[in-house]
């Protein structure tokens, strides 16, 4: 069977560049880049080259930049630390955030007594940035805003710029949750004047279980994980050498490759449109991923006019692989917040939601096959239905 990958918003393929990368790595350059030996020393300039590649990206200096485990850890030191060791009271943040971000504010409003204020999101899953300025300026209490730039499951994006913009003026802290668009997108974090970002390399074609945060110096946050002067002691442990160098690669590849990935994406994303449209009558996209404005071209969040919560299993019986929601919540039993957000009640209750994500490595003919696929099996459902009505 050919099989088809489409949830690349789960995670990526691995690029082949960043397998070599690795592997050359892992056999030369085993050493503890904290050992002062030369076996060290050439593993511990690996890192710090990779450092200062991600950060000319973003327009930062390299000492602002430290290494993770992944985005989840990034977004749980960020806001831990900050009620932690910066004196936050106060937490701003919206219904779509990742979970690793809104458990994160939960454990912080039960444990250190937090106050925490959401923004409801629009039907499309707009944030309304006066109601922001609104809860900005109700409270003289120190406050940390936690906004992700684009949303996992339905694709929206944010204006950070204009949200650091009106954090800034009114003494707060803002963090963003920039895992879905991070070498994705040019940024410019000299402008762009977040406090806060976090950073999961498997996202664009790099390894699982490595990624950093962005901590502006200024902000003077502190590690979690104690034990060792590792990045600039605030993560110790013995640094993912041929993982961070894995990061590095495809960071390289994304960057040097970035208008034509794009282009490429956006022309499978609307074609997407085109077909699913033709061949699954009445099917609705969810959020802004059906527009080609404010939202990212690598997701698609589709919502079937059926319920059929066998869909994600009967296509990838088929040989195709896509999601019914966020990767870290695959397991639950009832639908994930996002949905619940922007979906009404009768949706909520007879439909299907679908999330598609796709790469540069996406092609029409994987569209076709799922389109066709679709069509297959919305057919067999609707005649099912049709028979239960007539009797």
């Amino acid at each position: 069977m050919n099989k088809i990958y489409l949830d690349n918003a789960a995670t990526t393929p691995l690029a082949e560049e960043v397998i070599d990368a690795m592997v050359g790595t892992m056999k030369m350059n085993f050493g503890n880049p904290s050992s002062t030996h030369s076996f060290g020393q050439e593993a511990k300039i690996l890192i710090e080259n990779v450092r200062r590649q991600v950060a000319d990206y973003l327009h930062v200096t390299p000492a602002e930049i430290i290494f993770t485990s992944c985005g989840t850890e990034s977004n749980n030191m960020i806001i831990k630390s900050s009620v932690e060791h910066l004196g936050v009271e106060r937490i701003i943040s919206s219904p779509l955030e990742h979970k690793c971000v809104s458990e994160s504010i939960l454990d912080m409003k039960a444990r250190k007594g937090v106050e925490v204020n959401y923004i409801r999101p629009n039907e499309k899953g707009d944030i309304d940035l006066d109601k922001l300025e609104e809860l900005l300026k109700a409270s003289d209490k120190k406050t940390l805003v936690s906004l992700m730039h684009a949303n996992n499951e339905i694709g929206n994006i944010v204006d950070i710029k204009k949200i650091a913009a009106l954090c800034k003026a009114n003494n707060a802290l803002y963090h963003s949750d920039t895992v879905k668009t991070m070498a994705h997108m040019k940024f410019d974090f000299s402008d762009i004047l977040v406090d806060f970002a976090s950073c999961s390399a498997h996202k664009f074609h790099g390894p699982k279980g490595v990624g950093f945060a962005f901590i502006r110096k200024a902000t003077g946050l502190k590690g979690i994980i104690t034990g060792g002067p590792q990045e600039r002691s605030l993560r110790a442990g013995t640094e993912n050498v041929a993982g961070i160098v894995g990061l590095g690669k495809a960071l390289e590849l994304c960057i040097n490759n970035m208008e034509a990935y794009a282009a490429h994406i956006r022309e499978i994303k609307e074609y997407a449109i085109e077909r699913l449209s033709a061949e699954v009558p009445n099917i609705k996209f969810n959020g802004r991923s059906g527009e080609m404005e404010n939202s990212v071209d690598s997701v698609l969040s589709a919502l079937l006019p059926y319920k059929n919560p066998l869909i994600g299993l009967q296509l990838d019986m088929k040989g195709i692989a896509i999601s019914q929601g966020s990767a870290c919540s695959s397991g639950a039993s009832k639908p994930s917040m996002v949905m619940m957000m922007v979906l009404s009640e009768d949706e909520m209750d007879h439909c299907t939601p679908l999330r598609i994500s796709f790469s540069h490595l996406t092609t029409k003919a994987d569209i076709d096959a799922l389109a066709e696929a679709l069509k297959e099996i919305s057919k067999d459902y609707t005649i099912e239905k049709t028979n239960v009505e007539h009797r």
